[in-house]
């Protein structure tokens, strides 16, 4: 029988998102694609030091409790080369990581492959690879490699953070704050407390995450956060629509524009996803974190009128 990936939650993962290239990456930018081929040759046997996706990597993988009925795949997709290929693996392999496929495209676009992987969550360091993969209907992220490494102290407990409007939710309340300000923005909401929002790219993470908790046999468990500038009266469609959904968060907090950095150094998150460059630069300080590059706020010229995580044709 041929494999499968059916049913399992797959997240596809640059090499520079799991491991820290940093160094290696400014000789591939400064210079040929050989001599950094070169150099990941010369350091194959070195392990890779841990990179800003990491532990959430490290620990949805440990929900595969049975070899033979995994839950979680973890699939490297990479713009590297097959031969610095070799390194991620063993670099994979001296951690103990069961990563067992990969795909390497010497420089071209990655993210077209992620459509064959079923992948439901994509990150990268590389924002024109995110957004494209946004664009396809895929949650992604370009994760910031100079991010505050995840903490230790939970070891038994994958912690995520979400932001609201754009991550989770559509940006329709973020189109009415941006067009018409704060005032307009509440009226809006709590005119629409009982309407649900409609699905943002990472909702369907979401709900993949809340399945994988809900399956018996293993020790992880799973804690969540929706970490948004929100505030009453606007909290309330919030959490209806979560309801709505049928889905639970642990946490929730309404900030009203005050930092999350914070907030999230307090949570402890193995990953935070926001659609705002300012709350990123806020949060990389604290914890590890990623940009969505979603909705009215990340629009460019060419993008169509639903952004570039409108729906793919």
């Amino acid at each position: 029988m041929p494999a499968s990936l059916d049913g399992q939650l797959v997240v596809a993962i640059s090499s520079r998102a799991l491991f820290d290239f940093e160094e290696e990456n400014r000789l591939f930018e400064s210079a040929d694609d050989r001599a950094y081929m070169q150099l990941q040759l010369e350091r194959v046997e070195t392990a890779a030091k841990p990179g800003v996706a990491f532990s959430l990597v490290n620990k949805l993988l440990a929900f595969n409790v049975l070899p033979a009925a995994p839950r979680v795949e973890v699939v490297i997709l990479s713009r590297n080369d097959p031969v610095s290929g070799l390194r991620v693996f063993r670099s994979a392999q001296h951690y103990g990581l069961p990563i067992q496929r990969g795909v390497f495209t010497r420089g071209q676009a990655p993210w077209r492959y992620l459509r064959p992987l079923a992948a439901t969550l994509f990150l990268s360091a590389n924002e024109a690879d995110v957004r494209s993969a946004l664009r396809a209907g895929v949650a992604a992220a370009r994760v910031f490699p100079h991010s505050r490494l995840a903490s230790s102290a939970h070891p038994d407990e994958v912690r995520i953070a979400f932001d609201g409007d754009a991550v989770l939710f559509s940006d329709e309340a973020e189109q009415v704050f941006q067009a018409a300000g704060l005032d307009a923005f509440h009226a809006h909401e709590a005119e629409r407390a009982a309407s649900p929002l409609a699905a943002g790219p990472f909702k369907p993470l979401l709900e993949a995450l809340q399945r994988l908790q809900k399956t018996p046999g293993h020790a992880m468990r799973l804690r969540t956060a929706l970490v948004t500038a929100r505030s009453a009266p606007a909290h309330e469609r919030a959490i209806r629509t979560l309801m709505d959904w049928d889905i639970e968060v642990d946490e929730a907090m309404f900030l009203g524009g005050l930092p999350k950095g914070a907030f999230l150094r307090e949570f402890e998150p193995d990953f935070f996803f926001d659609d705002q460059t300012g709350h990123i630069e806020n949060a990389v300080p604290h914890v590890p974190s990623g940009h969505v590059a979603s909705g009215v706020s990340n629009l460019r010229p060419g993008d169509g009128p639903a952004g570039p995580a409108g729906p793919a044709p």
